[in-house]
């Protein structure tokens, strides 16, 4: 499945998010969970805002700027 660059920045923005109200990393027992590194993340997300708004310009497609006009036949 293709997943759009507004998709994948939603998956960004979530993950930043999880790691600015849980932290890092953190532990259970024997277990240590590291998120991933929250510069990429920053990176990522710039990179994907602009793919997402060229996505979004160009979405309309073949007939996007296309006009109809009407003749009556006068």
């Amino acid at each position: 499945m293709i997943r759009t660059a507004a998709e994948r920045l939603e998956e960004v923005n979530t993950a930043i998010s999880k790691i600015l109200c849980g932290g890092q990393s953190y532990q259970i027992d024997s277990r240590k969970v590291t998120r991933a590194d929250l510069s990429f993340l920053r990176q990522m997300q710039k990179e994907l805002q602009t793919e997402a708004e060229l996505e979004a310009r160009n979405s309309g497609g073949i007939l996007e700027h296309a006009y109809v006009a009407y003749f009556d036949g006068r």
